[in-house]
């Protein structure tokens, strides 16, 4: 039985499964196996695919598994990668670039990509050199042609990622997203992100400059699809995880479906067992999603005072859906004005932050000890109800 989720996927009026597959999984398979594990993930209601590698054998298996399924499945895939002396290798090339490009279409048996996502930039320079040259000049003559249907980006640094939503060029962002990532600062080298020397100290919540990013991207329509959603497999792991406890794959897939802008994770299973891993999120308890039971009571990280969305402060005694009015607000703030399509959907919640009869019980509920009252307050003067 189907029992996933479907999310719009930003303003680009593609509807995605919030569970969505990486190509990691399918390397080294044979083209017998790469068809039985994408069969099963359809079978489990998966329709987005992410193909970053060039690998010519991978792209052939899983053009010839999505070959009856081309028009009900959504592909990204990549421009800038390419294929050498027998290894993935992202490049700047704008000839190298379109030839792969064309050899990605050939391979998946298509002409055209759903997603064609700009392939991983990290660094400012690396940005302008994109964004002021021929690449960003492809992107948008193949989007003209048909070949792409959207462009996107994927990056590590959030404040790169801010550059190329801000654009106006991009509708899709793919990001990477978890609870370690985002208490990082921006950095241009990925390998920081993890590095054990950045969590000997104390950190406390969410990078403001990544979190601005995930309600930009809310704001302007531009989706999330999430990379990295379990850290490498270490947040999975007492050992190796920086907080010293082990989140469940449940757990980082509905902390990262609750970050604004996020559409859906793209998760490198290595098997049906692992496909099923991610798509048990879409029928699992509350219980069994509630990420704040790993994050809270930690004396080196923190994220008091902080609304994390979790919904633990619910019921409200009056209704109030409480984690979508601060949502809602934090996207008022980010701009400092109220965006149209934020206004639309408050305006449509069943009961408003003036509603709040301040009886506390939500603050109570909170484990992050959030002032609730007082949010409820600002929103209702924000909004005017």
């Amino acid at each position: 039985m189907n029992e996933m989720k479907y999310r719009n996927l930003g303003r680009t009026g593609i509807t995605v499964s919030a569970i969505a597959l990486g190509c990691e999984g399918f390397m080294g398979k044979s083209e017998k196996q790469v068809r039985s594990e994408i069969e099963y993930a359809i079978c489990n209601g998966i329709n987005f695919i992410d193909i970053y590698s060039s690998n010519p054998e991978l792209r052939n298996n899983i053009g010839k598994a999505l070959s009856n399924s081309r028009e009900r499945f959504v592909i990204q895939g990549h421009l800038c990668t390419t294929w050498e002396n027998g290894q993935y290798l992202r490049t700047r090339d704008i000839e190298k670039t379109t030839t792969s490009f064309e050899d990605q279409l050939t391979r998946l048996k298509t002409d055209y990509l759903d997603i064609g996502m700009i392939h991983y930039i990290d660094s400012e320079s690396d940005f302008r050199q994109v964004f002021d040259g021929e690449i960003v000049q492809l992107a948008i003559r193949l989007k003209k042609e048909g070949k792409i249907r959207h462009i996107g980006l994927s990056s590590h640094n959030p404040a790169v990622a801010t550059l190329a939503v801000e654009s106006g060029l991009i509708d899709v962002l793919m990001f990477s997203v978890n609870p370690c990532y985002d208490m990082q600062p921006a950095n241009e080298d990925v390998e920081a992100l993890w590095a054990d020397e950045n969590y000997a100290h104390a950190l406390q919540n969410i990078d403001p400059v990544r979190e601005k990013l995930y309600e930009l991207c809310e704001q302007k329509g531009v989706a999330i699809d999430v990379m990295k959603v379990y850290g490498g497999g270490d947040l999975l792991s007492e050992t190796n995880s920086p907080f010293g406890k082990a989140f469940t794959p449940v757990q980082c897939i509905e902390y990262a479906l609750t970050r604004p802008g996020v559409a859906a994770v793209m998760v490198g299973c290595k098997n049906k067992e692992e496909i099923k891993t991610a798509v048990n999120w879409c029928h699992a308890s509350k219980e069994e999603k509630d990420y704040t039971s790993v994050m809270n009571g930690m004396e080196k990280f923190t994220w008091q005072g902080h609304c994390m969305y979790c919904g633990h402060c619910a019921p409200c005694s009056v209704g109030i859906d409480i984690a979508s009015v601060n949502k809602y607000y934090n996207l008022t703030i980010a701009q400092n004005n109220i965006p149209e399509t934020v206004r639309e959907h408050y305006k449509t919640l069943t009961h408003h932050a003036s509603e709040c009869i301040q009886c506390g019980k939500c603050e109570k509920n909170c484990p992050f000890g959030v002032d609730i009252i007082g949010h409820m307050q600002k929103a209702a003067d924000r909004f005017g109800y």
